[in-house]
Protein backbone atom coordinates (compact mmCIF):
# COMPACT_ATOMS: atom_id res chain seq x y z
CA UNK A 1 0.00 0.00 0.00
CA UNK A 2 2.77 2.11 0.90
CA UNK A 3 4.54 1.67 -2.37
CA UNK A 4 1.61 2.39 -4.20
CA UNK A 5 0.39 5.74 -2.98
CA UNK A 6 3.89 6.96 -3.40
CA UNK A 7 3.22 6.29 -6.99
CA UNK A 8 -0.70 7.90 -6.34
CA UNK A 9 -0.09 9.99 -2.86
CA UNK A 10 -4.13 10.38 -2.70
CA UNK A 11 -6.87 8.48 -2.32
CA UNK A 12 -10.91 9.10 -2.63
CA UNK A 13 -13.54 8.49 0.02
CA UNK A 14 -16.90 8.49 -1.15
CA UNK A 15 -19.91 7.46 0.91
CA UNK A 16 -23.08 5.97 -0.80
CA UNK A 17 -26.35 8.13 -0.52
CA UNK A 18 -29.92 6.38 -0.34
CA UNK A 19 -29.98 6.59 -3.86
CA UNK A 20 -27.56 4.34 -4.75
CA UNK A 21 -29.24 1.75 -2.60
CA UNK A 22 -32.80 2.24 -4.41
CA UNK A 23 -31.52 1.04 -7.75
CA UNK A 24 -32.48 -2.34 -9.15
CA UNK A 25 -28.89 -2.27 -10.57
CA UNK A 26 -25.57 -0.25 -9.31
CA UNK A 27 -24.95 0.77 -13.12
CA UNK A 28 -28.07 2.94 -12.41
CA UNK A 29 -26.65 4.36 -8.87
CA UNK A 30 -25.25 8.16 -9.17
CA UNK A 31 -22.11 6.63 -7.30
CA UNK A 32 -21.23 5.28 -10.17
CA UNK A 33 -21.32 8.55 -11.96
CA UNK A 34 -18.40 9.54 -10.05
CA UNK A 35 -16.61 6.39 -9.81
CA UNK A 36 -16.74 6.28 -13.71
CA UNK A 37 -15.40 10.21 -13.84
CA UNK A 38 -12.35 8.99 -11.09
CA UNK A 39 -11.03 5.88 -13.26
CA UNK A 40 -11.49 8.22 -16.54
CA UNK A 41 -9.22 10.85 -14.89
CA UNK A 42 -6.68 7.95 -13.46
CA UNK A 43 -7.20 7.57 -9.93
CA UNK A 44 -6.04 4.71 -8.62
CA UNK A 45 -7.15 4.30 -5.61
CA UNK A 46 -10.97 4.70 -4.46
CA UNK A 47 -12.45 3.54 -0.49
CA UNK A 48 -16.37 3.41 -0.44
CA UNK A 49 -17.53 4.27 3.10
CA UNK A 50 -18.83 0.72 4.94
CA UNK A 51 -22.35 0.79 6.22
CA UNK A 52 -24.39 -1.69 7.92
CA UNK A 53 -26.99 -1.87 4.69
CA UNK A 54 -27.72 -5.37 3.42
CA UNK A 55 -26.00 -4.01 -0.22
CA UNK A 56 -22.38 -2.70 0.87
CA UNK A 57 -21.11 -5.88 0.49
CA UNK A 58 -22.54 -6.60 -2.97
CA UNK A 59 -22.05 -2.92 -4.27
CA UNK A 60 -18.18 -4.10 -3.25
CA UNK A 61 -18.57 -6.93 -5.38
CA UNK A 62 -19.85 -5.21 -8.18
CA UNK A 63 -17.49 -2.59 -8.49
CA UNK A 64 -14.90 -4.66 -8.36
CA UNK A 65 -15.72 -6.74 -11.28
CA UNK A 66 -16.25 -3.41 -12.80
CA UNK A 67 -12.88 -2.34 -12.61
CA UNK A 68 -10.89 -4.90 -11.68
CA UNK A 69 -7.42 -2.62 -11.99
CA UNK A 70 -8.75 -0.06 -9.12
CA UNK A 71 -7.50 -0.60 -5.82
CA UNK A 72 -10.55 -0.14 -3.81
CA UNK A 73 -10.78 -0.14 -0.06
CA UNK A 74 -13.13 0.09 2.99
CA UNK A 75 -13.33 3.30 4.74
CA UNK A 76 -14.96 4.19 8.20
CA UNK A 77 -14.37 0.17 9.47
CA UNK A 78 -14.86 0.66 13.63
CA UNK A 79 -16.58 -2.16 14.14
CA UNK A 80 -16.10 -5.78 14.53
CA UNK A 81 -18.72 -6.51 11.98
CA UNK A 82 -17.50 -4.03 9.78
CA UNK A 83 -14.01 -5.46 9.44
CA UNK A 84 -15.07 -8.86 9.40
CA UNK A 85 -17.24 -8.35 6.15
CA UNK A 86 -14.11 -6.47 4.77
CA UNK A 87 -11.94 -9.77 5.25
CA UNK A 88 -14.88 -12.24 3.87
CA UNK A 89 -14.50 -9.85 0.61
CA UNK A 90 -10.67 -9.81 0.30
CA UNK A 91 -10.76 -6.60 0.12
CA UNK A 92 -7.07 -4.42 -0.23
CA UNK A 93 -7.19 -2.37 2.38
CA UNK A 94 -9.55 -0.84 5.26
CA UNK A 95 -9.38 2.27 7.40
CA UNK A 96 -10.87 3.47 10.45
CA UNK A 97 -11.17 6.86 11.68
CA UNK A 98 -9.83 6.07 15.13
CA UNK A 99 -6.88 3.90 16.58
CA UNK A 100 -8.65 0.37 18.05
CA UNK A 101 -5.89 -2.47 19.18
CA UNK A 102 -8.81 -5.33 18.92
CA UNK A 103 -9.85 -4.38 15.71
CA UNK A 104 -6.11 -4.13 14.60
CA UNK A 105 -5.14 -7.72 15.78
CA UNK A 106 -8.20 -9.31 14.18
CA UNK A 107 -6.91 -7.74 10.77
CA UNK A 108 -3.60 -8.99 11.90
CA UNK A 109 -4.54 -12.32 12.22
CA UNK A 110 -6.48 -12.59 8.75
CA UNK A 111 -3.32 -10.65 7.05
CA UNK A 112 -5.63 -7.74 5.99
CA UNK A 113 -4.41 -4.17 5.76
CA UNK A 114 -6.52 -1.57 8.11
CA UNK A 115 -4.59 1.59 8.56
CA UNK A 116 -5.50 2.84 11.92
CA UNK A 117 -6.72 6.73 12.42
CA UNK A 118 -4.71 8.85 15.05
CA UNK A 119 -5.37 12.51 16.04
CA UNK A 120 -3.25 13.10 19.17
CA UNK A 121 0.50 12.25 20.29
CA UNK A 122 -0.47 9.49 22.33
CA UNK A 123 -2.26 8.07 19.69
CA UNK A 124 0.83 8.02 16.77
CA UNK A 125 2.86 6.80 19.89
CA UNK A 126 0.37 3.75 20.44
CA UNK A 127 0.18 2.82 16.73
CA UNK A 128 3.94 2.82 16.35
CA UNK A 129 4.67 0.87 19.82
CA UNK A 130 1.70 -1.70 18.17
CA UNK A 131 4.02 -1.85 14.47
CA UNK A 132 1.90 0.56 12.24
CA UNK A 133 3.95 1.46 9.40
CA UNK A 134 1.34 3.41 7.69
CA UNK A 135 -1.74 5.64 9.63
CA UNK A 136 -4.52 8.17 9.10
CA UNK A 137 -4.31 11.51 10.67
CA UNK A 138 -7.86 12.13 11.34
CA UNK A 139 -9.38 14.99 11.32
CA UNK A 140 -6.03 16.42 9.68
CA UNK A 141 -7.86 20.26 8.58
CA UNK A 142 -8.25 20.20 12.58
CA UNK A 143 -4.40 19.98 13.32
CA UNK A 144 -3.42 21.86 10.11
CA UNK A 145 -0.77 21.25 7.85
CA UNK A 146 2.50 21.78 10.06
CA UNK A 147 1.09 19.37 12.86
CA UNK A 148 3.35 16.52 11.17
CA UNK A 149 6.48 18.69 11.96
CA UNK A 150 5.17 19.38 15.53
CA UNK A 151 5.09 15.79 15.87
CA UNK A 152 8.41 14.56 14.39
CA UNK A 153 10.98 16.44 16.63
CA UNK A 154 9.19 14.20 20.40
CA UNK A 155 8.30 11.47 18.24
CA UNK A 156 10.73 10.74 15.51
CA UNK A 157 10.72 8.48 13.41
CA UNK A 158 6.74 8.25 12.25
CA UNK A 159 4.92 6.12 10.91
CA UNK A 160 4.05 7.08 7.00
CA UNK A 161 0.92 9.07 7.77
CA UNK A 162 -2.12 9.81 5.16
CA UNK A 163 -3.75 13.55 6.20
CA UNK A 164 -7.62 13.00 6.14
CA UNK A 165 -10.79 15.21 6.88
CA UNK A 166 -11.34 18.67 5.50
CA UNK A 167 -9.06 18.51 2.61
CA UNK A 168 -9.23 19.45 -0.87
CA UNK A 169 -7.14 18.82 -4.44
CA UNK A 170 -5.85 22.42 -3.93
CA UNK A 171 -4.27 20.78 -0.97
CA UNK A 172 -2.20 18.33 -2.18
CA UNK A 173 0.77 19.98 -3.22
CA UNK A 174 1.50 21.58 -0.11
CA UNK A 175 0.73 19.05 2.51
CA UNK A 176 2.51 16.38 0.26
CA UNK A 177 5.30 18.79 0.73
CA UNK A 178 5.39 19.29 4.21
CA UNK A 179 6.05 15.64 4.28
CA UNK A 180 2.84 13.80 4.45
CA UNK A 181 2.70 10.43 2.48
CA UNK A 182 -0.74 10.99 1.02
CA UNK A 183 -4.10 12.68 1.39
CA UNK A 184 -7.70 11.20 1.40
CA UNK A 185 -9.94 13.49 -0.31
CA UNK A 186 -13.82 13.36 -0.03
CA UNK A 187 -17.01 13.76 -2.06
CA UNK A 188 -16.04 17.69 -2.09
CA UNK A 189 -14.03 16.68 -5.41
CA UNK A 190 -17.52 17.02 -7.09
CA UNK A 191 -18.80 19.84 -8.26
CA UNK A 192 -22.14 19.99 -9.90
CA UNK A 193 -21.85 16.65 -11.41
CA UNK A 194 -18.45 17.03 -12.26
CA UNK A 195 -14.79 16.43 -10.86
CA UNK A 196 -12.88 19.59 -9.52
CA UNK A 197 -10.42 20.85 -12.09
CA UNK A 198 -7.78 21.53 -9.30
CA UNK A 199 -7.85 17.48 -9.28
CA UNK A 200 -7.96 17.16 -13.16
CA UNK A 201 -4.97 19.35 -13.22
CA UNK A 202 -2.83 17.76 -10.90
CA UNK A 203 -3.11 14.64 -12.56
CA UNK A 204 -2.89 16.34 -16.15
Amino acid sequence: MIRSLREQPFLVVLRPSPLDWSVETFDQAPLLCVINQLVEAGVHHIEIAWTPHCRWGELICWLRDRYPALRLGAASVTRREALEMVIDLGMAYAMSPCFDPSLLRLARRHGQLLVPGVFSPSEVQQAVAFGCELVKLFPAATVGINYLRQLSAPLSPLPCMIAAGGLTAADLDPWLAAGYHALALGRGLIEGEKLDQSLLSWLG
